[in-house]
């Protein structure tokens, strides 16, 4: 049992900087992709929201919600994360 929680803590350590790394990746192709979506006011505003509150998440440090929140803005704009 120790052993599992001792691996556990382990991958969970090791995922941080894993988010930290993709969040700048996510977040450039979800403005690109802003550049020429065609979407209604609402979507667009939706979208811009999740990518500046994705860009405060990476800052201060919740990377995965940073990444929850690009790959939604991905999604909307109908990019693959």
């Amino acid at each position: 049992m120790k052993q599992f929680l001792a691996v556990g803590t382990l991958m969970l350590a090791l995922a941080g900087p894993a988010f930290a790394g993709s969040c700048p990746s996510l977040a450039a192709k979800a403005e690109e992709a802003m550049k020429t979506a065609t979407l209604d006011d609402a979507t667009k505003t939706k979208v811009t929201e999740l990518i500046t509150n994705g860009k405060a998440d990476h800052e201060a440090g919740n990377h995965a919600d940073s990444v929850a929140k690009l790959n939604e803005a991905l999604k909307l704009l109908g990019v693959a994360s």
